[in-house]
């Protein structure tokens, strides 16, 4: 292998200064476990579904927002992130994200109501997370180049594998200790990978002074977080007529869509700024780069599909077998597992073992996978609950999905980039990433949540063994996802018979049922779009001349 060159601006001490350049191997374990951390965060939160329903009263919607919450900080400002590693240093930034986690753990922890869970715990996480994560992948160009590098970015590909382990164990714990445990245990993890941070070996810094793009940041945060918000609403607030949660109207209508909107159009005006700031300070927050290389471009919505796959995991699969078909959260974990070990076998297999293969075609078959785990996790659902041999099945090909896409979404971005640009490039990586899981809780949910509110309205309304005064109280509720018991209980307020009753269960059953499988389609459908942009893809890095794959 032919002499690698050091990366601009930065280098670590322990490259040979001859030959083939040594794979450091205590680096990437310290980057695994944090990127483990962060998976490992949200496995928790999806195991706790019980847990805080019964401890803090916590309705589907509240769950929905807490698991929207940490995407949506670390959306907001994972691009800053990426800029502040530029500016001060990427380990320092790698270990305040890893502080900021640990104290929103104990947040978690330590909450006494879901306002405190949600905006104090879930908001540290996201905090520290848009600083934390952005470091991981920005070291990596940094300490790792050529094949090393592929092989590095595949590692953290794997790590979303290896945290498979982590919800089975935090399973354990809360079924033995309890949720607040849980979240304690995780601090506590937090603070073991800061400590052992540590060990990464020494970076020299860039000697340019950098300005700070603060008109960029400003720009980002409010458009993704107006865009965020605005989208992970519609559930709570309706998408056009009001919902009883809704905080305001906009001309009588729902304000989810008009705050997504001013989101979008916030965002669209950051472009010209930042060629503008680029042009003046040679650095922005969002390179030129980023946006004219159909490459990264690719490596970015694959990016963002994997988490939006993820996405619709953890508002569709994960409440609907706690919170309808009864499972624990240890049988919940075990899924974790099934769809852990061919996650981490493809992630770091495919760079390790095959090296030539085409990184679109990986790319492709990731797609066609994960759309066919839904599909599968589809057919799972029963009007009871769930199939646990499908779910299973599900879970399996979840796992070959994902270890596909994640096994080149990172590199191929790395390789179409100059060095500076693609250590930066952690940072919109990682905002990706968030958006997507953003955009799968936040519009899967609302096709959820929606679909069984207006089935049960509907099927109320035609139904002739419902009295007109059940059928306008129902009328106002929205429901949440739940068992038969849970709704009774929801409508138990309601003056009725039996008869009426009985009736409404079943309509709701019903509605439960075609919900989430309408859901778990339109999921598949917007992630086989992901097929249309995956252009030829560079297989040599930036400095040594581009070579396209077809």
């Amino acid at each position: 292998m032919a002499k690698t060159a050091t990366p601009t601006g930065a280098r670590h001490a322990s490259a040979p200064p001859t030959g083939a350049e040594k794979f450091l191997v205590i680096p990437i374990i310290i980057l695994i476990l944090a990127q483990m951390g962060a998976t490992g965060d949200s496995g928790a939160l999806s195991l706790s579904a019980t847990a805080l329903t019964q401890d803090l009263g916590a309705t589907t919607s509240e769950i929905q927002l807490a698991n929207m919450v940490y995407p949506l900080v670390g959306g907001a400002f994972m691009i800053a992130g990426g800029l502040m590693g530029t500016i001060i240093g990427w380990k320092k930034t790698f270990r305040a994200g890893i502080l900021l986690c640990a104290a929103g753990e104990v947040a978690l922890a330590l909450a006494p109501s879901m306002t405190v869970f949600i905006w104090v715990g879930r908001v540290l996480v996201g905090f520290g997370a848009s600083f934390m994560i952005p470091s991981v992948l920005g070291l990596i160009p940094l300490l790792y180049q050529g094949r090393n590098r592929m092989v590095a970015f595949g590692c953290i590909g794997a790590a979303s594998g290896l945290s498979a382990l982590l919800p089975l164990a935090l399973g354990i714990v809360m079924e033995v200790a309890g949720m607040h445990v849980t979240f304690l245990v995780l601090a506590a993890y937090f603070l073991v990978v800061f400590l052992v941070s540590f060990s990464l070996p020494k970076i020299e810094q860039s000697g340019d002074k950098l300005k700070f793009d603060g008109a960029g940041v400003v720009l980002a945060a409010a458009g993704l977080f107006m865009f965020l918000i605005g989208i992970s609403s519609i559930s709570s607030w309706g998408l056009i007529e009001p919902l009883s949660g809704c905080p305001f109207k906009v001309f009588g209508i729902s304000p989810a869509l008009p705050v997504a909107v001013v989101g979008l159009l916030i965002l669209v005006a950051l472009v010209p700024v930042e060629k503008r700031v680029e042009q003046k300070n040679g650095v922005a927050l969002l390179p030129q780069s980023f946006l004219r290389t159909p490459q990264v471009l690719a490596g970015l919505v694959a990016n963002a599909l994997m988490f939006f796959f993820m996405g619709a995991q953890s508002i569709l699969m994960a409440p609907y077998l706690q919170l309808v078909s009864n499972w624990s959260p240890v049988a919940v974990g075990t899924i974790s597992i099934v769809t852990g070990v061919p996650t981490f076998a493809l992630a770091l297999g495919i760079p390790k073992l095959a090296p030539k293969a085409n990184p679109r075609h990986v790319i492709q078959f990731g797609y066609v996978a994960m759309a066919v785990a839904l599909a599968i996790m589809a057919i799972s659902v029963t009007p009871e609950g769930s199939s646990p041999v499908a779910v299973y099945l599900g879970a399996f090909m979840a796992g070959v999905g994902a270890g596909s896409v994640s096994s080149h979404a990172s590199n191929v971005v790395a390789l179409a980039l100059p060095e500076r640009d693609a250590s930066q490039s952690g940072g919109i990586q990682s905002t990706m990433r968030n958006v997507g899981q953003a955009m799968g809780v936040a519009l899967l949910g609302a096709i959820l949540l929606l679909g069984i509110t207006n089935a049960v309205r509907s099927g109320a309304a035609a139904d002739s063994a419902i009295s007109s005064q059940v059928d306008s109280q129902i009328a106002t509720l929205s429901i949440d996802l739940g068992s038969d018991k849970v709704f009774e209980e929801q409508i138990s307020g309601i003056s009725m018979t039996d008869a009426e009753r009985e009736a409404l269960v079943k309509i709701e059953a019903q509605a439960r049922y075609d919900s989430v499988r309408v859901a778990y389609a339109a999921g598949a459908v917007i992630v086989l779009l992901g097929l249309a942009t995956t252009p030829a893809i560079k297989t040599i890095s930036h400095e040594k001349g581009p070579k396209a794959s077809s």
